[in-house]
């Protein structure tokens, strides 16, 4: 029988990982900050560089001042997808929403005609170290949607499906996509503007984890015989795993062939869990023009962008500092037309982040 993998490249020591059309950009950040003895104000950090990604470092500041992230910056024309694992992310926009999230939260912003906010990662732990792990994932927009109104969605971990197996050795997170759901499970709608909305172009994004002795079946797409673009990537554990029955030592990206199951499996005597990152569309297939912050169909659009940026700034920055943060002691909270929410509708303290 033919082998469903098509390719295998090496990921890259830093920096964003190769993706298919639909998705632009994907980042898998790692980061263990330490314990923050200023209470929150974070003044013992120095100002980093966040082009480098030294993956030598507990730790990379990014562009923030002394607080670590990104201070608010402008997109338009594309749809910023924020998967978390552990740790905590502050969202502000000139929308007003804002947000504390992670620890296995799903953020989904579209950007659309223009959108300015910030992503910050505040060090919530006097007494500990605040790690953070998270994908960020860029999906594009086609040519008709993407001078949308913007919109923001927050997913809760409580309401992100995870499948796992009978043994419980190998599991699923399902980000979004129809996948491993039973008939009692939906999964999370995406924004109805997005590109992922539309069943037909069969978007997933799923993150798996398969434990010493632990074997699973990635199953075939949905859409898999009308051309959906699959990527597979191994970020985690290289104690002989089993990817299609091929034994993979490096750290890669695998184009698979979307119409056929694979199978993944992890020898009993491996030290480590291994762990893949899923991502899956149709195609969008439209000429794509980006520069920095912005994608759109052709250089004249991405010059428009840039007028209209600094002509409105996109509605403005309503927040009091560039490198938006919240209060040390603030939970996990969703803050959307003037409204906070909570996961499980129940304010959280920070005894129980």
């Amino acid at each position: 029988m033919k082998s469903s993998i098509l390719r295998t490249v090496r990921l890259p020591v830093a920096g964003p990982y190769p993706t298919l059309d639909p998705f632009l950009f994907c980042v898998y950040h790692v980061d263990n900050y330490p314990a923050d003895p200023s209470g929150g104000r974070m003044e013992f950090l120095e100002p980093g560089d966040g082009h480098h990604f030294d993956p030598s470092a507990d730790y990379r500041m990014y562009h923030g001042d002394h607080v670590p992230g990104f201070p608010q910056h402008p997109h338009r024309g594309f749809e910023t997808i924020t998967a978390t694992i552990d740790g905590l992310i502050d969202h502000a926009d000139s929308a007003g929403n804002a947000g504390r999230y992670g620890q296995g939260d799903l953020q989904w912003m579209t950007a659309g005609k223009g959108i300015v906010h910030g992503e910050m990662f505040p060090l919530v732990n006097s007494d500990k170290p605040n790690p953070t792990k998270f994908f960020q994932l860029w999906l594009n927009l086609p040519k008709a949607k993407k001078m949308v109104d913007p919109s923001f969605a927050m997913f809760w971990a409580q309401d992100v499906p995870e499948w796992k197996s009978p043994d419980e050795l190998a599991s699923v997170t399902v980000f979004t996509g129809d996948y491993f759901l039973d008939e009692d499970t939906k999964q999370n709608l995406p924004p109805p503007d997005s590109w992922a909305a539309d069943p037909e172009n069969d978007v997933a994004v799923l993150r798996i984890v398969v434990k010493p002795g632990g074997k699973m079946v990635l199953p075939k797409a949905n859409k898999g015989d009308e051309g959906v673009n699959r990527m597979l990537y191994l970020l985690e554990g290289l104690d002989g795993v089993l990817i299609d029955g091929k034994i993979a030592d490096q750290k890669v990206c695998i184009t698979l062939d979307a119409s056929k199951d694979i199978s993944l499996e992890l020898p009993e005597d491996a030290e480590n869990a291994t762990e893949f990152l899923v991502l899956q569309g149709r195609p969008i297939a439209e000429p794509v023009a980006s520069h920095g912050p912005f994608v759109m169909n052709t250089q004249q659009e991405i010059r428009q962008a840039f007028y209209d940026y600094q002509k409105t700034r996109f509605g403005g920055w309503p927040w009091e500092r560039d490198d938006m943060i919240f209060p040390q002691d603030k939970g996990r909270f969703s803050l959307m037309d003037g409204k906070e929410t909570y996961p499980n509708e129940t304010k959280q303290s920070e005894a129980e982040l």
